[in-house]
């Protein structure tokens, strides 16, 4: 059982859950996650960890609520439990050299992700900047935390904090500058492909951060199969990080759309309490 002790909302569906769990925090490495389970029979939800504090033995989730399983987390309140967390899973980050300078990107709740990149980098002694995107400015979140680490850039959408416009337009004046050594991106698939697709006009190596559908976390099920440089990969144990410019991102983009053209079927039919949520919607 592991116990919050902590829970904040950073943006309109996106949640911050600090739970206590000693062991994963001391050994844990940016770039990995864990499997949360809220109670028994529940759904299986791949989270990164977004922080930790090895001391105190905490570690932070950053949760976007979409379906059944995320919105029971995210109501976890003070005090009570979480049944099971799974972890540290995945490799970890492949961080640029110490004095080189890199830029973190994040899109949405891959805000989160990237943050303890960005952490991991600062401490290597590596010049960071981070990169922020959100449609306005309550959809911002982790600003402060990534002022820790280095500069940060924010964009919104429509203006109302910040850069206006996208993360890619702050990103490419970033690379017109030079200087930098490596990219880390997490968003949204069309995100991180736009961005993949500017870093190799400038010849920068790009990292980004996969998001296919996964259930066990170990590489037995195949469900987060991906194509990385003609090869398939599994995100959960051969990633969940890859190197941008060999990621076939169109493959992944059409497996992600079956399993959201699949919900929208299902969602149109009638539906009975005991049906199970696919892993599209947590």
């Amino acid at each position: 059982m592991f116990k919050v002790i902590a829970n904040t909302q950073l943006s309109p569906n996106v949640w911050r859950l600090d739970v206590m769990a000693p062991r994963i925090a001391k050994i844990r490495k940016a770039g990995q996650f864990v499997i949360v389970c809220k109670g028994e029979g529940s759904e299986r939800v791949p989270l990164t960890i977004a922080n930790a504090d090895p001391k105190e033995g905490w570690i932070t989730l950053v949760i976007q609520a979409v379906g059944k399983s995320t919105r029971e987390l995210v109501e976890t309140q003070v005090g009570e439990f979480i049944r099971d967390i799974s972890g540290p899973l995945g490799k970890p980050t492949e961080l640029a050299e110490p004095g080189s300078k890199a830029i973190c990107v994040g899109g949405g709740v891959g805000t989160g992700v990237v943050h303890p990149i960005a952490q991991a980098l600062h401490a290597r002694g590596v010049k960071v900047v981070s990169v922020i995107g959100g449609r306005s400015k309550q959809w911002v979140f982790f600003e402060p935390e990534l002022k820790k680490c280095g500069e940060v850039v924010v964009c919104t959408d429509d203006g109302s904090y910040g850069r206006k416009g996208f993360v890619t337009d702050a990103v490419k004046d970033q690379l017109e500058a030079g200087g930098i050594s490596t990219v880390y991106a997490v968003g949204p698939v069309p995100m991180m492909r736009a961005i993949s697709n500017l870093t190799k006009q400038y010849g920068v190596h790009t990292i980004v951060s996969l998001n296919p559908v996964m259930v066990d976390g170990t590489g037995m099920c195949g469900g987060c199969r991906v194509n990385v440089g003609g090869e398939t990969k599994f995100a959960c144990v051969d990633g969940p990080e890859f190197d941008a410019h060999q990621v076939d991102f169109e493959t992944l983009m059409d497996r992600l759309g079956i399993y959201k053209t699949q919900e929208k079927e299902k969602l149109e039919e009638p539906r009975c309490h005991c049906q199970h949520q696919t892993p599209q919607q947590s």
